[in-house]
């Protein structure tokens, strides 16, 4: 009955007529094994999880509405003054007194859980609260409401935290821009701006933002990675860290390259923690992240410009008025335009030792984008010009960088010697040398110097850094 739809067997090759034949298939094709690794598929979703997105969709309408019953209620004048202890009290009584106006009944879970969301839309940031707590997360990434990635450890994964709708989150998004002074809307779709604990926030609404508004948030770490936590998580090693700190301390003019989140910020806060106290340090960031433990240190932070247009202060802005500010040292945390001519002549005009960040996969990239950089300022040099400038400013360039498990590696450290022709000449110091992958797919590799005695050994001599020559030998592999 149903041989019309069979299918037909590739064994067959005999026809009756002018059919054409179908082909035979070899009988070792079957067992050709595919040198492709099969991809992780998605578990179907079982009936469990069904009914837990519904308990949370009924919880996030319970909440919406005890939320515009607080907004009624609460006397938001007096929220500032008032402490932790009394307003959770308040907004627990206002809660219970409208759950049983709703007549909804809640477990002690859901009830805790429901004042704990309550106080963070009150007070805090909603949803996001909880991941801001959460010191293991290091990056808040938000697509649209019902997506919320997270990043622990290198890897990014979805949470289980979610906005009711997209009025929930531009609510939200809302609140952090206005409480810096700035604006985000259909007129002026993305912004760019800093929680109150120091988290680099930004965000991009619709109609720029298809499926929802975007929400990426930096998390800024309140107890600072200092050499010795970085060592130890092995991002470098001990030998590294000496030459590091000789060549801090000896002024010498430092460029720390890497992709985004590979930890460039991080390499620049431990390196400072080099510099002597007695030095004065000014700092120009668009959004301030470094954390300086030396005592006399300035901090300058760029600004956009207003609704109007006005009102713009660029990093180029606060790098010639440091300029005249009798710095020691300048630190820059991101070179990314025009600013690079300026930040360029105060690392040959007496400023030695200055520091700053750029986007580069490797050191020999770091200068071509330096050049980029000085060509996008519209200024005219001869390329051979240009890159004089940059050999004799820039004197080291550590490279950081994320591996793809996720771990976070100071991949090379290679000093600049000076030019041979047209050509910035470099040598690198140290690096690190990958030697295979672990079955989970772990890096396995180590750190080795290679062999080159560094360029600005007799200058660490001279201020009291005699390295030993064994640190320049390379690693023996077993």
């Amino acid at each position: 009955m149903f041989s019309k739809y069979k299918k037909p067997s590739s064994k067959v090759i005999e026809t009756d007529g002018a059919a054409p034949a179908l082909k035979a298939v070899p009988d070792d094709a079957a067992d050709k094994v595919s040198m492709r690794k099969p991809m992780p598929r998605r578990a179907a979703e079982v009936t469990g999880v069904d009914k837990e997105k519904r308990r949370k969709e009924r919880l996030q309408e319970i909440k919406l509405e005890l939320h515009k019953s607080l907004l009624d209620n609460l006397n938001l004048a007096a929220l500032e003054t008032a402490s932790e202890a009394d307003l959770r009290a308040e907004i627990n009584a206002i809660a219970s007194e409208s759950l049983q106006e709703m007549g909804v009944v809640l477990n002690r879970e859901e009830r805790t859980t429901l004042s704990q969301d309550l106080f963070f839309e009150v007070t805090g940031l909603g949803p996001l609260e909880t991941l801001l707590q959460d010191d293991t997360v290091n990056d808040i990434l938000v697509n649209g409401p019902q997506q919320v990635f997270v990043e622990r450890a290198g890897k990014l994964m979805l949470s289980d935290v979610t906005f009711k709708d997209e009025k929930h989150l531009l609510r939200i998004i809302d609140k952090i821009v206005s409480a810096v002074g700035r604006r985000v809307d259909e007129s002026n779709p993305y912004v760019d701006a800093r929680l109150q604990d120091g988290s680099r926030f930004n965000a991009m609404v619709p109609p720029v933002a298809v499926d929802g508004s975007l929400v990426s948030i930096r998390k800024f770490k309140k107890d600072k990675l200092g050499i010795d936590d970085l060592v130890k998580f092995g991002a470098f090693t001990e030998e590294m860290a000496a030459y590091l700190q000789a060549a801090v301390a000896t002024r010498l003019n430092v460029i720390v390259s890497g992709g985004t989140g590979s930890g460039k910020t991080t390499t620049l806060n431990a390196l400072s923690s080099f510099i002597d106290n007695s030095e004065r340090i000014l700092t120009i960031e668009d959004t301030a992240e470094l954390q300086l433990q030396q005592i006399h240190v300035g901090r300058m932070e760029s600004r956009p410009p207003n609704v109007e247009g006005k009102g713009e202060v660029s990093p180029r802005d606060c790098l010639k008025n440091a300029l005249r500010m009798r710095p020691d040292r300048i630190i820059v945390g991101e070179t990314r335009g025009e600013e690079v001519i300026d930040m360029l002549q105060a690392m040959n005009t007496g400023h030695d030792g200055s520091m700053t960040t750029i986007h580069a996969n490797n050191p020999r990239d770091g200068i071509a984008r330096l050049e980029n950089m000085i060509a996008m300022a519209g200024i005219e040099m001869p390329l051979k010009a240009v890159r004089s400038q940059i050999s004799s400013a820039v004197n080291l360039i550590v490279q950081a960088s994320r591996l793809q498990d996720g771990s976070r590696r100071m991949t090379s450290i290679t000093e600049i010697t000076g030019m041979e022709g047209e050509v910035i000449s470099m040598q690198e110091v140290f690096r690190y040398q990958r030697v295979g992958l672990t079955p989970d797919n772990k890096i396995i590799g180590h750190f080795t110097a290679t062999g080159v005695r560094s360029a600005y050994s007799d200058r660490f001599k001279l201020w009291g850094y005699d390295l030993p020559p064994a640190i320049f030998e390379p690693m023996v592999a077993e």
